[in-house]
């Protein structure tokens, strides 16, 4: 029977579909890719064999006790979100209409339950189960198999080997380290903050975080703050976090041999490329300072040694270390998440700040009184500033890093309604949307520190707030962020006042992290003495 586009929109069952987007409102150019997936799509789930076609209606049957938004009959969900500033906005409207989760479909294959609800949270990040295999496996060429998407045993094997690298002692040593290059970043300012002009920060904090994990986690010093123009590696970051999540939203672009011939696919090759160049750098200087003798037996006799050398010095039970493929793809990972979270954390602080100035002078109050005067950050410091602390943590609930994590499931899982999803499945949680559950925050728009006083924080739910996750998979560096966190903003606010460009406000955009798509701006202007 010949399928016209008509009789394949009258016939469309599954997801809740949305037929405004007729055969009438298709291009020619769209119709011409749809080819034959129509004919996998719509024949009959008794008599077909094709696998696509079992795969799309076991999915269908997986998510029926989920009801979700209309979906358009080919895309899905994927032509909902636009990346034009309010794709977070609409995730949150279908969590207050969907309180615990509903289905999300990328394409006529691809289906997710996105979840929202913290009792769902808890049941889905109780357990190892691995990431995603759609999403996360699009950063594969770039971070390779490292902690962030491996699983099993190998996942076992490298948290055990990597925690110690993140002991307290490893992490009171790192504070000077984070609090020079922050000062190298605000003598930068200075020179700034003379213009009437706003100024795009998140460039320049995402350099000294950076600077940051070079110097404490990979013994590097790169001066990559001092260097002219833009910076290649924070460049390519910039461009495959952006390219990963278009790819995502294009089911077309799901199959490697479809994407890498389109020019998004080789600008992508091209970032991985020069991301690549740079980890192959930092580790090459560090193998070569390792022959030298003396430089070895001082790491040996060390107590707890630095990222780097945990993965350079470590042997297996028969002394076998990592493979080159597995060493550059843990440096690419913590390389990129070492410095692009707290990067987005610092940058939306910031503006957070800036947009309530009576918080900002409460906190410059208590910082100045640590400090007294001087701009030299101690260790101590960190346990003493809680109204500072408190302001981070509203500005993370507000706008996480992470936006979201997704897992696919080894079993199936029940959740405490007794619904439940089977294994295969992919799992979504919006963590963005998760911290403006009504049902957990008063006014959750509002930006209100207090939230987070111990006798307002007692009561509520566990998984109501996790900006680093919770559960075995939690973010193995979180204690390292929230400290540099704390450290940059203490030494920005002790120098400058930071006030919102009302003309030049951030459009905040979900890629791998939580970015601005015009950047931050604000205005800097220096405190005086």
């Amino acid at each position: 029977m010949a399928i016209s586009m008509e009789n394949v929109l009258g016939k469309l069952e599954g997801p809740m579909v949305d037929k405004s987007y007729g055969a009438d409102k298709l291009q020619p150019r769209v119709l011409k890719e749809i080819g034959q997936a129509l004919v996998v799509i719509f024949q009959e789930p008794p008599s077909s064999k094709n696998k696509k076609t079992a795969h799309r209606w076991k999915l269908i049957a997986a998510m029926k006790p989920f009801p979700g938004p209309p979906a358009h009959w080919l895309y899905g969900h994927a032509h909902e979100f636009s990346q034009d500033g309010t794709d977070l906005d609409k995730t949150v409207v279908w969590s207050q209409k969907y309180p615990y989760g509903h289905q999300v479909w990328f394409g006529p294959f691809t289906a997710y339950l996105a979840v929202y609800h913290p009792d769902y949270a808890k049941a889905l990040l109780a357990s190892s189960e691995p990431k995603d295999d759609v999403a996360y496996r699009f950063m594969l060429p770039w971070i390779g198999d490292g902690l962030l998407i491996n699983s099993g045993q190998k996942w076992y094997r490298h948290r055990r080997l990597l925690t110690p690298g993140f002991h307290y002692d490893i992490l009171k040593s790192y504070v000077q380290e984070i609090a020079e290059s922050t000062k190298i970043m605000l003598d930068k300012w200075e020179l700034l903050s003379t213009k009437e002009q706003s100024v795009e920060l998140y460039h320049h904090i995402s350099l000294m975080t950076l600077d940051s994990i070079l110097k404490c986690a990979f013994s590097f010093h790169s001066n990559c703050q001092l260097e002219r123009g833009n910076n290649s590696y924070i460049q390519a970051v910039y461009e495959l976090g952006f390219l990963a999540s278009e790819r995502f939203k294009t089911f077309q672009h799901h199959y490697d041999l479809i994407y890498y011939l389109t020019p998004n696919g080789i600008r992508f090759r091209r970032a991985c490329n020069l991301a690549h160049e740079h980890t192959d750098k930092v580790i090459h200087q560090r193998k070569e300072a390792l022959k030298d003798e003396k430089e070895l037996e001082r790491i040996k006799e060390k107590k707890h040694r630095d990222f780097l050398d945990i993965l350079l010095c470590s042997r297996d039970e028969n002394g076998i270390g990592l493979s080159d493929e597995d060493l550059r793809a843990e440096v690419d990972t913590f390389m990129f998440e070492g410095h692009d979270t707290t990067a987005s954390g610092i940058s939306w602080l910031l503006y957070c700040l800036a947009q309530h100035p009576e918080h900002q002078q409460k906190c410059r109050q208590e910082i100045q009184e640590l400090l007294g005067g001087q701009e030299k950050f101690q260790w101590e410091f960190l346990s003493n500033m809680p109204y500072t602390t408190m302001c981070l943590k509203e500005s993370l609930r507000l706008y996480p890093p992470l936006p979201g994590v997704s897992r696919k499931l080894s079993k199936p899982l029940i959740f405490p309604d007794g619904k439940q999803v089977p294994a295969g499945c992919l799992v979504a949680l919006s963590i963005y949307s998760l911290h403006r559950n009504p049902n957990f925050w008063d006014d959750p728009e509002k930006f209100n520190p207090l939230r987070f006083t111990p006798e307002n924080s007692e009561n509520r739910h566990h998984h109501s707030y996790m900006p680093f996750s919770v559960g075995p998979r939690n973010c193995i560096g979180q204690h390292f962020a929230m400290n540099e966190m704390k450290v940059a903003a203490a030494l920005i606010l002790n120098r400058f006042e930071l006030e919102v460009d009302e003309i030049n406000l951030p459009i905040k955009t979900p890629q791998i992290v939580l970015r601005s798509k015009n950047g931050i701006h604000l205005k800097i202007k220096k405190l005086e003495k």
